[in-house]
């Protein structure tokens, strides 16, 4: 419209701050137009009310870490992929304790720190932190993970204690591997892995099939009571 003007000017002058704090008011989610947080100062503006929040602060925005308990049957290999759809607004678990704010900042810049693929569920990650990313990246091999595996077959004799030794299976993990049942369908899987392709040929190397494989924990952080589809910030005191 030819009477438009930048959400970012109007807020300069509407509350006599520079451009520059009127964006990272913008940005950091802290104005409403006509009741709606809009996070772009490039925003077309017209006769709508703008308000800025009460609270609201220049302090930098904190980087933050998402966890996703993702469903099986949608690909999570890729930062870009399907499963970061599924950070909404809308599927924030009801129990996030963690008093954050959904912004749409916090959906961009993210390095996938966990990822899964299509066949598997459970706990991802992502993350601004690039001491979350180092953690989970760069030291990858120090840090757990927890799978229950949905297995069918009769498993060969011997076959949990060859699981327990580390079956020689291509790209075996360093560390020990402790496999127990959970129930007689199921088998708990802990290791030093970030792979659950590589579970899949553990089972198999023992005459199992993993119909569905599911991860549930990643060094101290549980999926806990997290839904299928849903996810939370990983709160300030918690660590991998």
């Amino acid at each position: 419209m030819s009477d438009s003007t930048r959400l970012a000017k109007h807020l300069a002058q509407q509350i006599n701050c520079s451009r520059r704090e009127a964006e990272l008011y913008i940005e950091g989610g802290w104005v409403t137009v006509d009741g709606e947080v809009v996070e772009e100062p490039g925003f077309r503006l017209g006769q709508q009310s703008v308000v800025l929040a009460p609270d609201a602060t220049l302090a930098p925005l904190p980087s933050v870490t998402i966890l996703l308990h993702k469903p099986a049957g949608i690909d999570g290999t890729s930062a870009e992929g399907a499963a970061l759809g599924l950070i909404r607004p809308e599927a924030m678990a009801a129990d996030d304790r963690s008093g954050i704010r959904f912004l749409k900042r916090h959906v961009s810049g993210l390095t996938l720190a966990a990822p899964l693929t299509a066949n598997a569920s459970g706990l991802m990650v992502w993350t601004q932190d690039w001491r979350v990313a180092r953690k989970l990246v760069e030291d990858a091999a120090r840090i757990e993970h927890e799978f229950i595996v949905e297995v069918s077959g009769a498993i060969m004799p011997d076959g949990l204690a060859m699981l327990n030794a580390g079956t020689a299976v291509p790209g075996r993990p360093n560390g020990p591997v402790k496999v127990s049942w959970q129930n007689e369908t199921h088998l708990r899987f802990a290791l030093k892995a970030n792979s659950a392709a590589y579970v899949s040929q553990m089972c198999s190397s023992v005459n199992l099939m993993a119909r569905s494989i599911r991860r549930i924990r990643i060094g101290r952080i549980s999926m806990a009571s997290l839904g299928s589809g849903q996810w939370r910030y990983l709160l300030g005191y918690e660590r991998f």
